[in-house]
């Protein structure tokens, strides 16, 4: 199944839906009574939700086709004959099963899905051992199915097996990085398959069950089981030594969903969001396939001891054939918190108006991160902390304008996020927060002082997220900064919290945590325009093109989001100072116009925008190869272009906590200059990157933070004028 986007929330790398199973119903005289969780669960879900939705007809309706697609995503086990057999009998009884502490219906449909993997697996073994597909015909694969419909019968689910099959082979057989013949490949996959169908306990089934009931509310809430519980602890430290990936089931691919900032991944920048992993090695080792294979078998196989090297196969999101993989071995360290806070940068630059160099500062900001078993200590960590330290750096170095960038910035702490918006306004409300009663919270910067008055930019994409969309719609509402980036950022507007199960079951026993928990959706936040930030984001004044920026991310793109909303708006007083956005604008839209790297980053949204239309794939061998020679060419070319027309000429000198102090900075220079999601990094000369485009080499030039610069450099001497342009 392919799991909600949590950018807050890691707990995705421990969890794996799509894993079928058998010998499931056998439970331990310890064990709590799944019907005891199902009506605690429920009735948490209809009194505690947001929404104070009751488990009613329609959304038992709407819980029974979500169950039947978290087992089934790609609507290939299950035949359309099946779903309305278990609509007949389930579709408006389910709710009140799980009301009435029944869980049997989970039981029986999974017994169901469990039969027809077992009967469709031996198929597909059959057909691998007759090796008979032809590759010269004029066929096509659907690639994904979660919205098509079911097969109608056996034979009609037969015809998208063998095509399905088909597909798989061929894919393996193109694979410019080989590890077995496709038929063994296939095999060993298909098995895994099985090893994990038999390998699903009661206890997983109905966390499955329930996750699918929580889903069904909103994309945030979540039933977690008791050994989610027990390992969370465990997972939480050991996320902290790896490679610092955050993943998630997609089409049976573990798909990268967050890289942790200053982990070996983010570090080394060329694994990318989105991008999908097919097989595993461990050093030197054989690369073992892991397409189909649960996730937390994946997750281990990607853990180990600091210092060893973990080779990673991977399909990249922006590939146009997945046949096309690249090798990506990455050395397993320990995620230094230090690596994950804030860092500046400050650039000199040629004035385009002439005269002495701009100096222009840049703060990059993984997250927003606090300490809060020391809250209010002296020494507690802090953004706003860091941020400010930073800051009074760069003011020292005299600079003309500042950039935050929250690219890739997934969220965290919201009182961080209140006090850090309180560096750039006087003082005033800063969100609001409306509960499941409707009552409205606002939490202000109490502080009047100003940590930086001048011209100010906050850079975002579609993966900034929570904390970072509130930052950034505060400063937007009250005039203070020009938002640059994405069409608009995640969406993600809501508030959750944990509450253990075992507290709602009377005489369960003196472990609370037997019974697991659910992660509930109990607040929407607000703007103090009055907006939600939940589904829309933040939209940009000054929208650049970027990989980022399509509908297939964001909060939109999640099942069952909670609606747009708004609430009135707070009582504040706006910047004294109006923001020239649209001269900005025009002007930028004139050096995108001319920008190759914005041409090329356009073409590439156009081109996976088609895919995602057209939804095939050839099955035609030469056809294939043809457009996989059309991909290399392509990109051999940019890689030429490159070279002629290296980016241009900048003095930037690294700042960070480390050495903000010292009197002399650290220049970095353009041969180990990074992009925003690994900026901590340098590119090692000596590595090999013959398989890769240069895509997917260390970044050494970012179009964005340049016409970032650009704009901010333009917003600079427009706020020097005496007529400054009007919005």
């Amino acid at each position: 199944m392919k799991l909600s986007w949590r950018p807050f929330f890691t707990l995705a790398t421990i969890l794996a839906l799509l894993a079928p199973a058998g010998g499931y119903r056998c439970l331990a005289d310890s064990d709590p009574d799944p019907g005891q969780i199902c009506i605690s669960v429920a009735k948490l879900l209809e009194e505690g939700h947001y929404s104070k939705r009751k488990i009613d007809d329609d959304l038992s309706r709407e819980f029974l086709a979500n169950y039947l697609d978290a087992l089934d995503f790609n609507h290939m086990f299950f035949t359309q004959q099946d779903v309305d057999a278990l609509t007949a009998k389930y579709a408006t009884a389910l709710g009140d099963d799980v009301l009435l502490g029944n869980p049997d219906p989970a039981f029986d449909i999974y017994d169901l899905f469990k039969k027809r993997v077992v009967d469709r697996v031996a198929k597909v073994k059959a057909l691998l051992k007759a090796d008979k597909f032809d590759f010269t015909k004029n066929e096509t694969m659907e690639l994904n199915r979660t919205k098509a419909p079911w097969p109608k019968d056996e034979a009609d689910a037969d015809r998208l097996w063998r095509l399905r099959l088909k597909g798989e082979y061929l894919q393996e057989k193109l694979a410019d990085h080989p590890i077995d013949t496709p038929a063994n490949i296939l095999t060993h996959r298909y098995d895994q398959l099985l090893m994990d169908l038999n390998e699903q306990t009661s206890e997983d089934v109905i966390r499955d069950f329930l996750t699918t009931l929580a889903l069904t509310y909103d994309p945030h809430s979540e039933y977690l089981s008791k050994s989610d519980l027990e390992n969370f602890d465990i997972n939480m430290r050991l996320s902290l030594v790896g490679i610092g990936a955050v993943l998630h089931s997609d089409d049976g691919y573990a798909q990268i969903m967050e890289l942790v900032p200053g982990g070996p991944a983010a570090r080394d920048g060329r694994l990318k969001v989105n991008d999908r992993i097919s097989a595993v090695a461990q050093g030197d080792g054989q690369f073992v396939d892991c397409v189909g294979m649960k996730l937390d078998k994946v997750v281990d196989m990607i853990r180990g001891k600091k210092g060893t090297t973990v080779r990673l196969q991977v399909i990249a999101a922006r590939g146009t054939d997945p046949s096309q993989r690249k090798i990506i071995p990455i050395v397993r360290d320990e995620i230094k918190l230090k690596e994950q806070a804030a860092h500046a940068d400050l650039i000199e630059r040629d004035n385009p108006n002439g005269g002495p160099p701009l100096r222009l500062g840049w703060i990059t900001l993984p997250s927003f991160y606090a300490d809060m078993e020391h809250s209010g200590e002296a020494g507690a960590k802090s953004t706003t902390t860091d941020v400010l330290t930073l800051l009074n750096r760069l003011k020292q170095e005299n600079i003309n304008g500042l950039v935050m960038d929250l690219r890739l910035n997934g969220g965290g702490s919201l009182d961080e996020a209140v006090k850090l918006t309180g560096l750039f306004i006087k003082n005033g409300p800063v969100v609001q927060a409306k509960d499941a009663n409707g009552i409205v919270h606002i939490s202000r910067d109490h502080d009047s002082g100003l940590a930086w008055d001048g011209p100010l930019i906050v850079l975002t994409d579609r993966l900034s997220a929570s904390a970072s969309e509130i930052f950034a719609a505060a400063l937007q509402d009250y005039g203070r900064a020009i938002i640059v980036g994405d069409q608009s950022t995640f969406g993600k507007g809501t508030v959750q919290t944990m509450l253990e199960i075992g507290k709602f079951i009377p005489f369960l026993g003196s472990d609370q945590s037997d019974a697991g928990a659910l992660k509930l959706t109990i607040q929407k936040f607000y703007r103090i325009a009055g907006g939600s930030t939940q589904l829309r984001g933040v939209i940009s004044d000054i929208r650049l093109p970027s990989p980022y920026d399509h509908p297939d991310i964001g909060e939109g793109a999640l099942k069952n989001p909670m609606p747009y909303d708004t609430v009135e708006a707070a009582d504040y007083d706006k910047w004294d100072k109006s923001l020239p956005i649209k001269d900005l604008r025009e002007r930028s839209a004139e050096r995108v116009a001319e920008s190759r790297e914005f041409r090329w980053i356009s073409e590439d949204l156009a081109r996976t925008k088609q895919n995602i239309a057209d939804n095939t794939i050839s099955l035609d061998e030469k056809a294939r190869r043809q457009q996989m020679a059309e991909d290399k060419s392509r990109e051999d070319a940019r890689i030429a272009e490159r070279a002629k027309h290296p980016g241009p000429e900048e003095k930037d000198y690294r700042i960070t906590l480390d050495n903000v102090d010292k009197p002399n900075l650290d220049l970095v220079t353009n041969d180990t200059k990074k992009s925003s999601a690994d900026p901590d990094a340098e590119a090692d000369p000596d590595e090999d990157y013959d398989d890769l485009g240069q895509e997917d080499k260390p970044d050494v030039f970012d179009p964005i933070r340049n016409e970032t610069l650009n704009i901010l450099s333009d917003y600079v001497n427009l706020n020097a004028a005496p007529n400054t342009a009007q919005k």
